[in-house]
């Protein structure tokens, strides 16, 4: 099968990119830091964590975009991702297209996710042509929803995430909804985020 056109973007701030083997250590980092993965069902090994990344590449190789990898401009320093993707497990609102974001610790609190997720956004409306996009978490992640409501995505109930045990604390997710239209008419009003740049 053919490479699809590969799609990166830039943020005010951010270079959102394909993937390279110099990302594979600090995103192993993050992905042991206990508080990045308070709201995951557990840490990720290195061998775990290169698999990630191997698989995220290799979705990105195949479709032209995905969970991009996320540089500061200013450094070049690899934070961690942000993008699109297509989940694998069976959810109750499938198929989709989710937006999520996994950052380092110390570069939390300072608008990145949001910046990076609003330039997704913006690939995955007006360049991809999708008609809506989804995003999720369990729901004691506060930060992450609000990431959500920010980009203007609407909560919309919760579900049992079928990949995690009946008992299992963080089983119930919160579901937030953002409509091509909502999006459109959020931008048109100066209310929705920059697109990047």
């Amino acid at each position: 099968m053919a490479k699809s056109q590969l799609i990166e973007f830039q943020t005010s701030r951010l270079q959102l990119r394909q993937w390279n083997k110099a990302d594979r250590q600090p995103f192993a980092a993050l992905n042991a830091d206990p508080r990045v993965m308070q709201f995951f069902p557990a840490s990720l090994s290195r061998e775990q964590s290169d698999a990630m990344a191997s698989r995220c590449e290799a979705l990105i190789d195949e479709r032209g975009w995905g969970f991009w990898a996320a540089e500061l401009k200013d450094t070049g320093r690899f934070i961690g991702f942000v993008g699109l993707h297509i989940p694998s497990a069976e959810l109750p609102f499938s198929p989709c297209v989710e937006i999520g974001w996994r950052l380092a610790f110390d570069h939390w609190g300072q608008g990145l996710a949001s910046e990076a997720a609003a330039g997704a956004l913006h690939v995955g409306f007006e360049t991809l042509g999708l008609q809506e996009i989804v995003s999720f978490t369990a729901g004691g992640n506060r930060r992450s929803r609000a990431v959500m409501e920010r980009l203007g995505m609407q909560a919309s109930g919760t579900f049992d995430h079928p990949q995690l045990p009946q008992c299992h604390a963080l089983r119930q997710h919160c579901l937030y909804r953002l409509l091509r239209n909502g999006h459109a008419a959020r931008a048109a009003a100066g209310g929705a985020p920059c697109p990047p740049a």
